[in-house]
């Protein structure tokens, strides 16, 4: 019977101290260390919408307020139709009013004798004269400056009148 009782004494012993090797009886481990952890807010948005990530929009962004409406792409839109009404009696080639480029073929206006053609160029959202460029070509070479800069004061003065108009309503 000793035999056996020293067989569970060692085997108890041998227990213990396994036991205590891995701190179940709360050795010496220092203070505990704070586990980062992302805001619940990611953790759902990883969940829901997984390696897609959360989407830029919704459905609700069409209700929100939107830019300014005086723009057509990065161009201010009363120049720039302004500027088709006032040349309307010249060809469009080309229109790009992301760039704000407004080609024309040639044409003769009203009660005129030369054949004009026209590049027309938006630069800017800001209703202003810096933001206008105008290139007149006659068949024979560039247009004269003074006619050039009386264009360019029509297209001004209708994106001018377009707005009066439109702020009045």
């Amino acid at each position: 019977m000793s035999n056996k009782r020293t067989a569970l004494g060692l085997a108890l012993g041998i227990s213990l101290m396994t036991l205590s090797g891995c701190g179940v009886f709360g050795g010496n481990r220092g203070p505990a260390q704070p586990v980062e952890t992302p805001p619940a807010d990611e953790i759902i948005d990883d969940i829901v919408y997984g390696d897609r990530g959360k989407p830029r929009g919704t459905i609700w962004d069409l209700f929100r307020p939107r830019e300014d409406a005086g723009q057509v792409g990065a161009v201010n839109r009363y120049i720039w139709n302004a500027a088709l009404e006032t040349l309307s009696f010249l060809p469009v080639e080309s229109v790009d009013p992301f760039t704000g480029v407004i080609t024309t073929g040639f044409g003769t206006p009203p009660g005129g004798g030369k054949a004009y053609r026209a590049t027309i160029y938006v630069s800017d959202p800001a209703l202003d004269a810096r933001s206008l460029n105008v290139a007149l070509m006659t068949r024979s070479g560039p247009a004269a400056a003074s006619t050039t800069r009386a264009i360019e004061d029509a297209i001004l003065t209708r994106a001018r009148q377009i707005r009066a108009r439109d702020s009045r309503l």
